[in-house]
């Protein structure tokens, strides 16, 4: 939720802050950077709960936590290719293939009640997937639009 929360409101934020600097709406742009704020967002969390975030890996899976790191390394440098012209559509490809591939991770969680922030197995469960699997849908729309079509 957390996430959603930060795209929607830097989003809003900056659409306003375009057209008071800019003089115009810029709705790419402000997609971009909201959706670079998110991703900030995100990849602090595989730096403040990489714990309970490799319990969200399935078992044979492999360097777990180095794992974790590494997403959450990927997540920042995404953050910033977003702004590289030459890089944007590149790092939105990427970043919906990444999106795409965390769902799995995601589902995995709510089968097992996993709950990242704590590290224990008193998570949302199956339930969460009712709003998780839009959401996931969402983000990958989201950037598809913000940094590939326009």
């Amino acid at each position: 939720m957390k996430p959603l929360i930060v795209l929607i409101s830097v989003f809003v934020i900056s659409v306003l802050a375009l057209k008071v600097f800019r003089g115009e709406y810029h709705l790419p742009l402000a997609g971009r950077i909201a959706l670079s704020a998110m991703l900030l967002l995100t990849a602090s969390g595989h730096f403040i709960f990489p714990k309970g975030m490799s319990m969200m890996v399935p078992g044979f899976i492999p360097f777990k936590t180095e794992l974790i790191y590494l997403t959450g390394v990927f997540e920042i440098v995404a953050a910033i290719g977003l702004f590289v012209p030459s890089f944007r559509i590149l790092t939105g490809w990427f970043l919906i293939a990444f999106l795409v591939l965390m769902l799995p991770a995601n589902i995995y969680a709510s089968i097992n009640h996993i709950n990242y922030q704590s590290g224990t197995f008193d998570g949302p469960g199956l339930s969460y997937l009712w709003f998780r699997i839009p959401l996931q849908i969402l983000f990958i729309a989201w950037t598809y639009f913000a940094a590939i079509k326009y």
